[in-house]
């Protein structure tokens, strides 16, 4: 039965890495459709997020039908608990990827902005944030979690420069308010993203050693004995 149980597992967290990669490619479609526009990518960004959304109902069922079958304890409950919050987590950067595809449209609608604001760069930090958090999933890797917990500083960091300098932009050029928007709300959208790699490394902090370090408690106290 443990045998079983542990076949289970991995299986599951494979399903869990191969949602990890969708998003990824939700992502970088989404980045791509920031610089060409194309409606094209838009409908692979849709049919991307398809998936994502298939494969996050299929893997909650499977969760909620090993907790009703061999209700697990301790380490193994823990794990089963973070996959589920780990699923929603995924499905959720799907959203915003998706989001994102909308805002882009509105930009293309509406216009442009002048001002550099490296966008690209913002989301290849949130990308490697998703990486590293389910690369700290699979190896159970605590350390490499922290890590991610303390890169959202840098993607909150870059979301706060283009709120500034669109802030900047629409005092100079009151006519072009709508595209400055747009952008203010894409960084809004990576830097949700952000906070959805966030959760998935506290959930892998939690299913590793049990500790709860959500909403930056945990954090905290580490940063205290150090």
């Amino acid at each position: 039965m443990q045998r079983q149980f542990e076949t289970e597992l991995r299986e599951l967290k494979n399903r869990i890495l191969a949602m990890g990669g969708l998003v990824e490619q939700a992502i970088e479609k989404s980045t791509m459709n920031l610089a060409t526009r194309d409606q094209e990518i838009f409908q692979q960004i849709k049919a991307v997020e398809r998936r994502i959304n298939e494969e996050n109902m299929a893997i909650d069922s499977i969760c909620l039908e090993i907790l009703a079958r061999l209700s697990p304890v301790a380490a193994d409950l823990r794990l089963i608990l973070a996959i589920i919050k780990i699923n929603t987590d995924l499905e959720r950067m799907g959203d915003q990827a998706m989001n994102i595809g909308y805002n882009v449209n509105h930009y293309r609608e509406d216009g442009e902005v002048t001002t550099q604001l490296n966008l690209p760069s913002m989301a290849g930090l949130v990308k490697n944030m998703v990486r590293e958090a389910l690369d700290a999933f699979m190896k159970d890797d605590v350390q490499l979690a922290q890590k991610v917990l303390e890169s959202d500083d840098a993607v909150d960091q870059f979301k706060n420069n283009v709120f500034l300098k669109m802030v900047e932009y629409m005092k100079l050029h009151p006519q072009n308010i709508e595209p400055a928007l747009d952008m203010i709300l894409i960084a809004r959208n990576l830097e949700r993203m952000a906070d959805h790699a966030t959760n998935i490394a506290e959930d892998v902090i939690f299913a590793c050693t049990g500790e709860d370090v959500r909403h930056g408690v945990g954090r905290a106290a580490r940063v205290e004995k150090t």
